[in-house]
């Protein structure tokens, strides 16, 4: 932003695309997507603020098409891999294999890019694959690079990681620890449709018109709003309402609610602050807003949060779930009055 707080007329420009281009996506996205406002808002939400998203639901939610319908409209390269057991780290990040140059017959190690060489992944079922096939994904994702054979390789940019994991069905599945969970900026719930939304999917689905949709955006478009959304300041007060919204659940916190207390085993991490704050600059500006607002935050404090608290067996046993501690948060810690 311009010095002061100020913004000026190109950054202005800017903002005003930010909160247009949202409206032309979501007018392509819904030729081939019906209804699932939530999971496409949050998606959005995460491309923008550079994070990346968990998306749990059972299968035929259209959460795959979801995603490879946002990369078409947005003109990103996508690749998808579906996580099984014998998945390897190298089937993702690729490897060194040995090449005949045809020019000059010398024979040499040349890499050959995997799938995660992509702006959008979708990664199907992640948690049906091995822990060290899963690290060699989070690594890519935090460091937005990968190395082989002594050589580091940069991602393309924007890189953004998708990964879905089915509820059920956990027999043979390698859940995420909590530390690789904390590495997605959301945990993004799929639920089922409405009937008559369902309806509407099922006739679209079975016809012989399938939606076809416009690209609207390119990944220099996408890089530069990105990084227009982290110049948005946010108010201390705003930013200290999400700091206190986060130490609250954890229970070693000497603020932290006696039900915290109880039901908690660890709380939320600093990612989750930063998060907070983050996705409300990008809800802020969808809403061509210039200043962050407290309802941004609150509004994303699920799912920021649900899978950053960790409950303990009081809480399973009173079936108190982390989703249930995360909205008794939001009621226990007030809001700033001046940042409503």
């Amino acid at each position: 932003m311009g010095t002061a707080g100020t913004v000026s007329r190109t950054e202005m420009e800017l903002i005003k695309k930010l909160a247009l281009a949202r409206e032309l996506i979501l007018k392509e996205i819904r030729k081939v997507i019906i209804a699932q406002e939530e999971l496409i808002d949050q998606v959005l939400i995460a491309l923008f603020a550079g994070g990346h998203g968990l998306i749990t639901g059972v299968p035929g939610l259209a959460k795959t098409l979801t995603v490879k319908t946002l990369a078409d409209v947005l003109g990103l390269s996508f690749n998808r891999i579906q996580f099984t057991p014998d998945l390897m780290p190298s089937d993702i990040t690729g490897m060194d294999i040995m090449a005949t140059d045809r020019e000059t017959g010398e024979r040499r190690m040349v890499f050959v890019k995997g799938p995660i060489f992509a702006s959008i992944l979708l990664g199907d079922e992640i948690n049906r694959t091995p822990p060290k096939t899963q690290a060699a994904l989070l690594e890519a994702m935090q460091e937005r690079q990968t190395t082989t054979g002594g050589k580091t390789y940069l991602l393309p940019k924007p890189f953004v990681v998708l990964a879905t994991q089915n509820p059920i069905e956990m027999e043979g599945t390698y859940p995420l620890p909590a530390a690789q969970l904390d590495r997605f900026m959301f945990n993004i719930k799929v639920d089922y449709l409405a009937e008559d939304d369902e309806v509407k999917v099922v006739m679209q689905t079975t016809s012989d018109k399938p939606g076809e949709v416009a690209n609207v955006l390119n990944a220099e478009a996408v890089c530069r709003l990105q990084h227009i959304i982290r110049t948005l300041p946010a108010s201390e007060h705003v930013v200290r309402y999400a700091v206190r919204l986060v130490a609250a659940s954890r229970p070693s916190s000497p603020d932290a609610p006696d039900f915290v207390r109880k039901w908690v085993s660890y709380g939320a991490s600093l990612r989750a602050s930063q998060y907070l704050i983050l996705g409300a600059k990008v809800r802020a500006l969808f809403s061509s807003r210039l200043h962050v607002s407290a309802k941004d935050v609150r509004a994303l404090a699920l799912p920021v949060m649900r899978h950053r608290v960790l409950t303990n067996f009081h809480a399973e046993a009173e079936k108190v779930t982390s989703e249930d501690i995360v909205r008794q948060l939001l009621a226990h810690v007030k809001p700033p009055a001046s940042g409503l």
